[in-house]
């Protein structure tokens, strides 16, 4: 019945290698997303971690709020994903007086933990049955 939201704005990582670290994580277990980030070899995977336990926390605030028992084993990553930021222009002075531009591109990750029984009721209020043609 705990669903709980964090973000991270104008984070200084590619969103396209920010994808890679959330989609591993993606309809998993919270604390197993966390032993996942913890190894692996991605620089995105640090502030994708730290977001993942904010995560957590909030949820748990979030429960002790409304007098609501919460077992973080429950938790798991019901919603994850990258959006692009805004990009800072560089440039870089080239041969004969030219300039190349960089851009260094931020991200906006967000990170939704639930507990099981959100995605359950979320799938009997949409009408989980197909109606037949």
């Amino acid at each position: 019945m705990v669903e709980a939201i964090a973000r991270v704005r104008h984070i200084r990582v590619t969103p396209q290698k920010a994808r890679r670290v959330v989609d591993m994580i993606r309809g998993r277990q919270a604390t197993e997303a966390l032993a996942i980030l913890k190894f692996a070899p991605q620089g995105a995977s640090d502030p994708v971690y730290k977001l993942v336990a904010s995560a957590m926390a909030n949820a748990r605030v979030k429960a002790d709020a409304t007098n609501t028992y919460l077992d973080e084993q429950d938790l798991f990553v019901a919603r994850a994903f990258v959006d692009e930021g805004t990009t800072l222009k560089r440039f870089q002075p080239r041969a004969q007086g030219r300039a190349f531009r960089i851009n260094k591109r931020t991200s906006h990750i967000t990170v939704v933990v639930a507990t099981p029984e959100d995605s359950a009721a979320a799938g009997t209020a949409r009408g989980g049955k197909k109606a037949s043609k």
